[in-house]
């Protein structure tokens, strides 16, 4: 058996942009990929703290420093530039590695700096 479990989160992001004509995905900067835990084309929940959207997608990798959380595709109608989100990727476990599992949440900014880590 297997549990879906936390993974990694990025906590309180503000979407710096839309693009609608994209075919989907969620933009995330290297940096914060990377730093979270979570991998490219990972899906992901992404929960809209501003309007209360939920949605799946998964992750590609952004510019590497640009602080950059962009929604793509049919997403981007239910989020905006400026909105507060939650970006919470989960992985597949054997019960035997979860003995001490605590999943890498990052708290951002409002430039998406991260200004602490659980």
């Amino acid at each position: 058996m297997l549990i879906e479990m936390l993974q990694g989160k990025l906590h309180r992001g503000v979407v710096t942009g839309t693009r609608m004509d994209y075919p989907g995905s969620l933009t995330v900067d290297l940096d914060l990929i990377e730093r979270s835990g979570l991998r490219e084309f990972q899906k992901i929940q992404l929960l809209n703290l501003t309007n209360g959207n939920r949605l799946e997608t998964y992750l590609i990798r952004g510019t590497r420093g640009s602080r950059e959380l962009i929604v793509n595709g049919a997403a981007a109608h239910l989020n905006r530039t400026g909105d507060r989100i939650i970006v919470a990727g989960f992985a597949l476990y054997d019960p035997a590695e979860l003995h001490g599992h605590q999943p890498t949440v990052l708290v951002l900014d409002e430039r998406n700096e991260v200004v602490s880590t659980h």
